[in-house]
């Protein structure tokens, strides 16, 4: 088992010392960014996994960068969706040949035009009218480019807001770049994540009490493809933009108060020169918590293989809180599994004993059919480190000092 554990300043000396880039082997070429402006980037010579990306340097943030932050509020989704997309990106735009980059055409002034309401004739000449006989800063079709329902009715009626929920809340833009003659990348496909409500939580007032209207999976995924096509219209009258590949993908967001992400649901993929989507393809994944009564009735294996790992456990601590786990499922198959094992240790030799007797039901509890992630914490730092990836025998233990 020795051979197994490492300690984390070990790992860290290593990284510093022979796994640190040396950029002297970096592979530098010339990005075009549009006719009158050539930018010189790096490509990397490593890759911290064969089915990743390369991402190229310097590093370009997204034009609308930080916008996600304020418009999907569970943390989760966030990541899921920045990762999740790359992921499926990855069945459109190959990373054996394909360079990743934040998106940098659909800004932040844009973003967040778009995902607003849709402005009526009457909001426009009032917009005109507030300018004092100046020209306006937006044009009307800029001011009227919401792609959120239209607000009727009432504005302090909840009724006006449940008949024309807001249904999109993000639009995630990736760049994918190839490597052509003369030592350029060029752009050779986007990718485009569009975040849609599982719940619309508004309120009529500021302050006021909040109210719910649930978006059922069906109508989500209606009005998410009628907004896929807008949107790909809009994309493909940006300048350079026209001949592009484009994936566009449908996230469903999980509630605000969710300890898992949501997942994507849909996913197409526009070829060069197309205005309109052609077929969709179904997405089956899911994120599972552990323990929960939805897998108490979906995933009853799964459930009780976390119930009996909690239980041996406890064996060894009994007054610990509890585990957490968190499953990925594709295609109703057990991708992924994260636990996370909050413990209050009083000694490093404690840390290494529970570190031993955990690697051992991990042992004789999970299958290696899918990759497993066990992160021991103490109140204030992670203690330990356990991995085995998909197929391999044996986990890799990492004690913190």
């Amino acid at each position: 088992m020795m051979k197994k554990v490492f300690f984390l300043f070990a790992c860290l000396i290593l990284t510093i010392t022979g796994c640190a880039p040396s950029y002297e082997s970096e592979e530098e070429i010339v990005q075009d960014t549009d006719e009158e402006q050539v930018e010189t980037a790096i490509i990397p010579k490593y890759n911290v996994s064969d089915d990743e990306y390369k991402v190229i340097l310097e590093y370009k943030p997204g034009k609308a960068r930080g916008v996600i932050v304020n418009q999907v509020f569970n943390r989760f989704d966030i990541d899921e969706m920045e990762i999740g997309l790359r992921r499926h990106s990855k069945s459109t735009f190959d990373p054996d040949n394909h360079f990743f980059q934040e998106g940098q055409y659909l800004s932040e002034d844009i973003v967040y035009r778009w995902l607003g309401r849709q402005k009526t004739d009457a909001e426009w000449e009032a917009y005109v009218e507030s300018f004092k006989g100046k020209r306006p800063t937006l044009s009307k079709e800029e001011y009227q480019s919401g792609l959120n329902p239209t607000l009727t009715g009432d504005e302090s009626d909840p009724e006006s807001y449940r008949e024309n929920p807001r249904y999109l809340s993000h639009i995630l833009e990736q760049n994918y770049l190839q490597k052509t003659e003369g030592n350029k990348v060029e752009l050779k496909g986007i990718s485009i994540g569009l975040a849609l409500k599982s719940v619309y939580q508004f309120e009529t007032e500021i302050g006021g009490p909040d109210y719910y209207r649930p978006i059922d999976e069906e109508e989500m995924l209606r009005e998410g493809k009628k907004l896929a096509q807008t949107i790909l219209e809009r994309i493909r009258s940006i300048e350079g933009l026209v001949d592009v590949p484009i994936m566009i993908a449908l996230f469903r967001e999980e509630e605000q108060s969710s300890l898992v992400p949501g997942n994507f649901v849909a996913r197409t993929t526009v070829e060069g020169n197309d205005m309109s989507i052609g077929e969709w393809t179904t997405i089956n994944e899911k994120y599972v918590l552990f323990p929960s009564g939805e897998a108490d009735q979906d995933y009853v294996a799964d459930a009780n293989m976390m119930k009996d790992f909690t239980k041996e456990v406890r064996k060894f601590f009994p007054n610990f809180v509890g585990v957490i786990g968190k499953g990925f499922y594709v295609n109703d198959e057990l991708e992924e599994l994260k636990i996370e094992i909050p413990i209050e240790f009083y000694g490093k030799a404690e840390v290494v004993g529970f570190a031993q007797y955990a690697y051992g039901l991990i042992m004789e509890t999970f299958t290696s059919n899918y990759d497993l992630e066990i992160n021991v914490m103490s109140t204030d730092k992670q203690e330990v480190l356990m991995e085995r990836g998909e197929g391999e025998d044996e986990p890799h233990v990492y004690i913190y000092q």
